[in-house]
């Protein structure tokens, strides 16, 4: 009873004072008037500038020359990929201007599952240097919207100090009329003018230098043409390899090396892809062994320094390590003249391919190209690079005092071990070896 005798009391007290509810009333009205009023004048002015932009010969000009436009927020002309932008966040860099850059990336192979990331494994160089593209909002769209290529596709394991990648990225650059040319083909006025174009554009080493992993890094940009490719404009490659002379005859190596030079069939030295590979000939252009200015003790640190037009999968370390059998003594230089010689030997004898660690993609090398950045950059570029350095010697370091700690350990002969020897395994040559299906045998079990 109470509480119904209540709620009837604060019904009265409502009805009794009206004019509250009636002031409140009155006020939103009026303030939605005033709305609608403010609701016209602005479509009159949208009206206005929709006229003016329409006579805007600069609008017909870039509504020509794009086939996607910006409409609700979504880029429409993509099909499927039309929301890409919007889901990345990357709607506002539709107003920002595109370049086409070439960069040259200097990575260290160890902790990754190779360069490219379409190995499914990560991590690899690749998708961390996307990772670092999205964060610094460089790119928009996906590989294939910007173009993108490589020059190689290193494997597990290899390092590189002249990678070469080529994508639009967002810029502070207006096009001009010399863009479109290929590098080398612009006039000393030209040139003069494109080199003043590049002051006041992003810093590309700089940005992203400051967010890519310790072992990746970014060495210089070229401004590029549209019709560049990493992979197809490269003139050439230059690998190194690297190892100890120990007991290796060095001369034996060099006599056998000289017969890779020229254009061969390299199917023998190779991990063969018949199903998207189907011609295996490559021009070598040099193949030096040069000592490096690095010794332990009385053993020579050493350098194989290839150079090509292309390489084949896995090309440099079957090379190797055929190199490596004849330093041994275990094969002769004659064997490479017989692996090369595909009418006698069909088939690639099986053999484990020098170990990837020591292997570094050197250059690509392009006509006309040159890499640039601040000077400011190239100093943090040295130094990052040197600190890398003494990290690394840090390490050794500590390894060669274990090894000089080692020595204090003394023997007993007390304690029991396993004093039998693992016999040697006898050497089988290369052409008496169990041998890979050949190229053809190959292309019909994948037709059948």
């Amino acid at each position: 009873m109470n509480s119904r005798n209540s709620e009837s009391e604060v019904w009265r007290s409502s009805t009794k004072n009206p004019a509250p509810e009636m002031d409140l009333v009155a006020t939103l009205q009026s303030e939605l008037e005033t709305l609608r009023s403010r609701m016209k004048v602005l479509e009159s002015e949208n009206a206005k500038l929709s006229a003016q932009l329409s006579n805007c010969s600069c609008q017909e000009t870039k509504e020509k020359g794009n086939d996607s436009v910006l409409k609700n927020g979504v880029l429409e002309g993509h099909g499927k990929k039309k929301n890409k932008l919007r889901d990345l966040g990357y709607g506002a860099m539709m107003h920002h201007s595109k370049r086409y850059v070439a960069l040259k990336v200097m990575y260290f192979g160890l902790r990754f599952y190779g360069f490219a990331s379409e190995a499914q494994m990560d991590p690899t160089v690749e998708g961390e240097l996307f990772k670092a593209l999205e964060r610094t909002r460089l790119i928009f769209g996906d590989k294939k919207e910007l173009q993108y290529s490589r020059c190689g596709r290193t494997d597990k394991g290899v390092s590189s100090v002249g990678q070469v990648i080529a994508l639009f990225l967002r810029s502070h650059h207006r096009e001009s009329r010399g863009d479109n040319k290929y590098p080398g083909e612009n006039s000393i006025e030209e040139s003069c003018v494109l080199h003043f174009l590049h002051l006041g554009e992003i810093d590309y080493v700089r940005v992203l230098n400051r967010v890519l992993p310790n072992d990746i890094r970014i060495m210089g940009w070229s401004p590029i043409p549209v019709g560049f490719s990493a992979r197809f404009s490269c003139l050439s490659r230059v690998y190194k390899y690297f190892f100890w002379q120990g007991n290796l005859n060095l001369t034996a190596m060099q006599t056998a090396a000289k017969k890779f030079l020229g254009e061969h069939d390299f199917r023998n030295f190779c991990k063969m892809d018949a199903d998207n590979v189907h011609n295996y000939r490559r021009h070598i252009i040099s193949f030096e062994i040069v000592p490096f200015n690095e010794r332990d003790n009385d053993d020579q640190l050493m350098i194989m320094k290839i150079k090509g037009s292309a390489f084949l999968w896995h090309q440099v370390r079957c090379m190797v390590a055929v190199l490596f059998l004849i330093g041994q003594g275990l094969e002769s230089p004659n064997v490479i003249d017989l692996l090369l010689d595909i009418e006698r030997t069909p088939r690639k004898p099986q053999f484990p391919m020098a170990p990837e660690i020591p292997l570094v993609l050197q250059s690509c090398e392009f006509e006309g190209l040159k890499f640039i950045c601040s000077s400011d950059t190239k100093q943090a570029l040295n130094e990052h690079l040197e600190r890398e350095c003494r990290s690394y010697k840090l390490q050794s370091a500590i390894y060669h005092e274990a090894l000089l700690n080692s020595s204090c350990i003394e023997i007993d002969n007390n304690i029991l071990s396993d004093h039998t020897k693992k016999k040697r395994a006898s050497h089988i040559p290369l052409l008496s070896r169990p041998t890979e299906l050949s190229y053809e045998e190959r292309r019909k079990k994948l037709d059948a």
